[in-house]
């Protein structure tokens, strides 16, 4: 199968079981999806739902948020992974939101990175979700299955040369989808240790699967 003929068979094969896939973390506007993702980083999505309703309740606009103190943010999400450093970031975003953008999260990755504690994955969530831009947050999730299928190859060894790799290959208005469709058949399916092989409907494109399947003792 060659490349062109793998992703023509990912995309159709999602397209019909994942047709509207959409991000677990939990948001009701711009400036709660960049609070939620900042704290996504190297923690769960369902660890994140849980600590951000009353995040949310004390600091529902980026200007409250922007005025806080360092001990009452840190004091919302100390069972996130690294509070200390998300803590500063969070109200460092946030003065920056209000000062430079006018309470306005950015549209694009250039603007998104000068946010504190806004990498470019981050900054192409925001774009993607929010804005529908084509761009490819590369998590653990997408680097690791996009590797495994075959979709970039053997030298794409860091987040970015993934990225580009994905980009290049996927028509521009399947990309916000394609994200989801990666880390969501990563997070359920192509697990890290133990992927779900006989439970996975993209096994044919699977050039993991075709290896594994040749060192199978005949």
């Amino acid at each position: 199968m060659t490349k062109k003929e793998r992703y023509s068979y990912i995309i159709g094969y999602f397209s019909v079981h994942m047709q509207q896939p959409e991000t677990e973390l939990h948001y009701s506007n711009p400036y709660e999806l960049i609070v939620a993702v900042s704290l996504s980083a190297q923690c769960t999505d369902k660890r994140v739902n849980m600590v951000t309703p009353a995040f949310f309740e004390a600091f529902p606009e980026p200007q409250l948020l922007a005025k806080a103190s360092f001990d009452e943010v840190f004091s919302y999400i100390r069972s996130i992974s690294y509070p200390n450093n998300k803590a500063k970031n969070l109200i460092g975003m946030a003065q920056k939101l209000v000062g430079e953008f006018k309470s306005v999260v950015p549209d694009t990755v250039e603007e998104l990175v000068k946010l504190p504690g806004v990498g470019r994955k981050t900054a192409n969530v925001i774009a993607s979700v929010i804005y529908n831009k084509p761009t490819m947050a590369v998590d653990t999730h997408v680097f690791r299955v996009s590797k495994r299928l075959g979709l970039v190859s053997d030298k794409a060894s860091t987040p970015l040369a993934v990225e580009k790799e994905l980009v290049a290959h996927l028509p521009e208005s399947i990309i916000p989808k394609a994200h989801h469709w990666l880390i969501l058949h990563g997070r359920y399916t192509c697990l890290a240790r133990s992927p779900k092989c006989t439970e996975c409907g993209i096994t044919a494109a699977c050039k993991y699967f075709e290896v594994k399947q040749k060192k199978k003792p005949q």
